[in-house]
């Protein structure tokens, strides 16, 4: 067991976790946004996390990650996770206990206030992942995010632990794991000091229910293509004006629904 460090660290401790990797060693802030993630594959993680700025944030501590291995709360000498569905039918169905288990290990230390810390399973069949979403779960402590495989998890666990299934789109995945961090991706570059320009999740695509309008850098012409002369203007009045015309014209013609939703907002 890690011994706790023997003196004071300022308002950072050390974070542990089951199945530790280098980057998810690193030290967190007190009270850093966490997520635990129940997998069959912990080796997965940070994955895509590690990088960039999610990764840098991960190893100054301004959030925590923490996989859990479903494997080993599983059932016999070989650790039986999954079972034959009742009722017949292909492919196998994650086992109710194994799942209890591990849910009841993530469990410590963390609030039962669904509000405070969530606990989602991830699933095609569940409500889709939105911008919304990850705004409300940048506000919470931090989330449980459980990784299904195979034909998906008996019922009675998530009825049990009152577990909200996300989906990540309308496809289906082969496990859970890519979605997840997906949507730890969105939720932790809204937490505080992740972004150096915290303006960056306030003008973006779904924040504000439109698509982003295009962006334009140097050179000034690519290829015949000259950047439009509003936004070397100055007048940064037009500028505002033009961005929410494109984004308007984008939303309008490339997601329908999100427009017809703008359109309901505004009446």
């Amino acid at each position: 067991m890690t011994k706790p460090p023997s003196k004071s660290h300022g308002r950072k401790t050390i974070a542990t976790s089951l199945k530790p990797r280098d980057l998810m060693e690193e030290t967190k802030l007190v009270g850093a946004w966490t997520a635990k993630i129940i997998t069959l594959f912990p080796e997965a993680f940070p994955g895509v996390l590690g990088a960039s700025l999610t990764g840098k944030a991960l190893k100054e501590g301004l959030w925590a990650l923490e996989t859990i291995d479903l494997r080993i709360f599983g059932d016999g000498k070989h650790r039986n996770v999954d079972d034959t569905p009742y009722g017949g039918g292909a492919g196998m169905v994650l086992r109710a206990d194994v799942v209890a288990k591990a849910l009841k290990f993530a469990s410590q230390r963390t609030p039962n206030d669904r509000k405070t810390w969530p606990i989602v399973y991830l699933s095609p069949r569940g409500k889709p992942f939105t911008q919304a979403k990850a705004q409300e779960w940048s506000q919470t402590e931090g989330i449980t995010m459980l990784c299904g495989r195979f034909e998906g998890v008996d019922q009675r666990v998530l009825d049990q632990y009152d577990i909200e299934e996300i989906s990540l789109g309308d496809f289906v995945l082969t496990g859970g794991e890519i979605a997840a961090q997906a949507m730890i991706d969105a939720t932790v570059r809204l937490q505080p000091q992740v972004l150096g320009n915290a303006d960056s999740t306030v003008d973006e695509s779904h924040s504000n229910g439109l698509l982003e309008h295009p962006q334009y850098t140097r050179p000034a012409e690519f290829m015949g293509r000259a950047v439009p002369e509003v936004l070397t203007s100055g007048d940064h009045g037009k500028i505002e004006a033009w961005r929410q015309d494109m984004s308007k014209s984008l939303t309008k013609d490339r997601r329908p629904d999100l427009w017809a939703a703008w359109e309901d907002r505004d009446d």
